[in-house]
């Protein structure tokens, strides 16, 4: 049997967890010898090497002989090869270098895609499933602007920023990867399925759980030290006080990886964690540059204004132009700020929109589009 399918063999086994698989194959050696090893040293194994803590029981022994079906092993790896699904251990020279060396590292991981390149730059951007506009469009054009440069973008495929850090990345046609907290066979949430799908297409949906896992909740918090840990840095964008980003960033910091948050107005509920963040250390970034003049050797840009050239726009047109940034404003507040009537304003708008110098991210709400 293939190594592959030694491991698809114990990872699949029910209650022999992260911790259990860890000590066994350093007791016996390599995953040959553990599924050769037979139920005395099993019994050995849990009486002189298991601390009580592990609760390593008599069940647990029947679970790893009774398992070991080859033909059974064979036929079950095969269907998940057919359904484009493949294992990367930790022996494999596949498995990637950064994750190998953080603690408590998975010891395989099933792919859907292509992994990451061994000299591939990769930033994680996480932050709020309920974030506002504004994070919206933040995180997508960070990622859009790093995928052009040819660094991944890693997320956990949740809705919110991580789904828009994707989409961000996507749209770019750079490569993104998707770390799941559950079975890499189901996509959750269901709402982000094309996006599920895409990414098998341009980089990779991955996962430590074996087919058929439920997205528990407390697969996620496991799942983010490998966001963290197949990364070169971390951007957060939008978390608040206590949010699950902070989790990812925690796991970041005992990596030894580089922590950038975008900072956000004091009032705003969805800014407390970035905000604090940065009073402890964290990188206060406003633009790609600030992180691609860090993680892309000899990133060289042109520091220009993010918005276009607004030399052909008729007088009014510049006017509302100027009033708008990156952050969504309503139209009564661009009203206000410009002195224009609504009806003479949605022209206005409308025309620039034509244009292609802003976007209305929801109904009613524009923001000016970076060059």
């Amino acid at each position: 049997m293939t190594k592959e399918e030694l491991y698809f063999w114990l990872l699949c086994l029910p209650n022999i967890g992260q911790k259990k698989v860890e000590l066994l194959l350093k007791t016996f050696g390599s995953i040959e010898a553990l599924f050769e090893a037979d139920p005395e040293e099993f019994e050995i194994f849990r009486q002189e090497c298991c601390p009580a803590s592990l609760k390593f029981s008599g069940q647990d022994i029947h679970t790893l002989c009774a398992g070991r079906k080859p033909e059974i092993i064979k036929a079950g790896y095969a269907k998940l090869l057919k359904g484009g699904i493949y294992l990367v251990s930790r022996e494999d020279e596949r498995y990637p270098g950064q994750l190998r060396n953080i603690y408590d590292a998975p010891h395989a991981l099933y792919v859907k895609g292509r992994l990451p390149g061994k000299e591939e730059k990769l930033l994680a951007i996480v932050g709020a499933r309920e974030c506002t506009p504004y994070g919206r469009e933040m995180a997508r054009q960070f990622a859009g602007a790093m995928a052009k440069e040819g660094v991944g973008i890693v997320s956990g495929l949740a809705r919110g920023i991580d789904a828009h850090a994707h989409e961000g990345a996507l749209a770019a046609g750079g490569m993104t990867y998707g770390i799941l907290g559950c079975g890499i066979d189901i996509c959750y949430p269901r709402e982000n399925l094309k996006l599920y799908m895409e990414l098998q297409k341009q980089g990779a949906v991955l996962s430590e759980y074996a087919p058929g896992i439920a997205p528990i909740a407390g697969n996620f918090p496991m799942r983010n030290r490998i966001i963290s840990g197949l990364c070169d840095a971390i951007l957060v964008i939008e978390a608040k006080e206590k949010s699950g980003s902070l989790i990812t960033v925690d796991y970041g910091l005992e990596q030894g990886k580089d922590i950038y948050a975008l900072p956000g107005r004091a009032t705003d509920r969805l800014s407390g964690g970035c905000n604090n963040l940065i009073k402890m250390g964290a990188k206060l970034v406003t633009k790609p540059k600030d992180i691609l003049e860090d993680i892309v050797p000899n990133y060289k840009q042109i520091i220009q204004d993010f918005k276009k050239n607004n030399k052909l726009l008729e007088l009014e047109e510049k006017i509302v132009y100027a009033s708008l940034c990156l952050e969504p404003r309503h139209i009564e507040e661009i009203a206000v700020l410009t002195g224009m009537t609504i009806d003479v304003l949605v022209e206005q708008l409308l025309a620039l929109e034509l244009k292609g110098y802003i976007k209305q991210t929801m109904r009613n709400y524009y923001i000016a589009v970076e060059q």
